[in-house]
Order: C-alpha cells, then structure tokens, then sequence
C-alpha cells in the first residue's frame, strides 16, 4: 500500500500496536519502561491512556498497510488523566516517576491556551520508517487543521523526528527536561 493513503480507524488494538513497535527505541519511552518485558506489557497501555481518545473521535489515523497510526486527540479533548496518572504511578519505577509527574506538568504548560489539535502520539514501525507513512499521516490530519484555521501541538519525544515536523510547518517552542529524564520538544503549528 502507498503512503499517501490515510483512513480513520476505530481498531484500537491494532493502532496501539503499531504505536508500541514504533516507540520500541523513543528515548522517552525507554526511560520509562527500559526493561523489554515491561515496555511490551505496560507502554500499550500508557498509548491508550495518553491518545486513545482519538478513537472515539474520528480522529485515529492509519497509513499503508497498517504499519504507521497516529492518534489525534480535537480541541478540547485531552488524555484521559485519570487512567495515565494511575498508570504512571502503578508501572514506572520509583527512581523516576518524579522526573516524569514533571515532565508531565510541564508538557501540559507548553500546550496552546486557545483551541487546538494535539497529537499526543504518532509512529512508523520499524520496518518501514523513511518510507513517506508519517509525513503522509501528518498531511492528512493537518491538511483539516487549516480548513478549521486551527493551531496543532505536539512534543517530540525523539530528536530525530524535529525534522519533519518542522517540514511540516511545525516550530519549537521549548525544551522539556526533568532529572534523568530525556529532552522532549514542544512544537506549535499555526494554521495555513
């Protein structure tokens, strides 16, 4: 399947697994569960906490073959802080889940004061990264954003990735740093 083709999914489990394989090397995601086991066992569920929404708005996107998705949550949906902060405190070692509540805090900072698109969370797997899939799921999600004059926000989690956000129109606003944390990278993107 071509990169360019992009549908709306509501196959949740499908969609957090090619997520799951796509952060298997994100250095955030890795500070958080480093051990294997662990991150296969806990991240899927970290993914549904933090973007799963997008599912029950439309707003769940694959590309190919099912091997990219990102997970879009609309203006004034957020994460479901609830089930990630019991997740968080449950699963992520105690060395370092102070260093993520504040990571965390300050995410939800940098996040736009006016209403906007967030992707909490967008991945290729392996196997076919550098192939066009996310650049394409990024077209697809931001082409609406500019029919609705609306910003779109996202924190890089992956330095390698700034690049093409930043093709994508997107601009870093900050740095975000906690202890022994990795850097994650606020980004904003104003409407075309």
């Amino acid at each position: 399947m071509q990169p360019n083709q992009v549908r709306t999914t509501t196959e949740s489990k499908a969609a957090i697994a090619i997520v799951t394989m796509a952060f298997s090397a994100d250095p955030a995601a890795r500070w958080m569960y480093p051990d294997s086991n662990d991150y296969l066992q806990q991240f899927p569920r970290f993914v549904e906490a933090f973007g799963g929404k997008a599912f029950h708005h439309g707003s769940a996107h694959v590309a190919g073959d099912g091997c990219a998705a990102a997970l879009w949550l609309p203006p004034d949906v957020s994460p479901d802080e609830d089930k990630l902060l019991h997740i968080l405190q449950t699963t992520v070692h105690d060395g370092i889940r102070a260093d993520l509540m504040s990571v965390f805090d300050q995410m939800g900072s940098y996040h736009p004061p006016v209403p906007h698109w967030y992707l909490p969370l967008i991945g290729v797997d392996m196997p076919f990264q550098n192939r066009g899939y996310g650049a394409a799921l990024l077209r697809h999600a931001l082409r609406q954003c500019d029919i609705d004059r609306m910003p779109a926000y996202l924190e890089s989690s992956n330095p390698r990735n700034i690049s093409l956000y930043e093709r994508h129109g997107f601009e870093r606003i900050g740095e975000i740093q906690a202890g022994s944390s990795p850097s994650l990278y606020p980004m904003l993107r104003k409407p075309r």
